[in-house]
């Protein structure tokens, strides 16, 4: 079943943003399987960011994946977990 994740991360800006994810780029293997949509979004206090995820063992794959490489560069801990919700249905338009 499809998971969708909400991520709040006060004081993290979009550059510690570009280089988490440029790093997570560079790792072999797919670091992203099972994402199926990934959005980040810029806020007054810090980005926020949506995953659409195949699954809630793919999440946790990734997740396990990305918390020492944020760790590895400082990045602070999220004050809160992600809100993970089961989704009931997705589509992509124009497939």
């Amino acid at each position: 079943m499809a998971i969708f994740m909400k991520a709040s991360l006060p004081g993290v800006t979009t550059d510690q943003y570009d280089a988490l994810n440029a790093e997570l780029q560079s790792l072999p293997g797919d670091t992203f399987a099972g994402c199926l949509s990934h959005v980040c979004v810029a806020t007054d206090s810090g980005i926020e960011v949506y995953d659409l995820w195949e699954s809630q063992e793919a999440m946790d794959k990734f997740g396990a994946v990305i918390m020492p490489v944020a760790e590895k560069q400082g990045l602070p801990a999220p004050s809160e977990p992600p809100a993970v919700s089961e989704v009931h249905r997705y589509w992509v338009p124009g497939s």
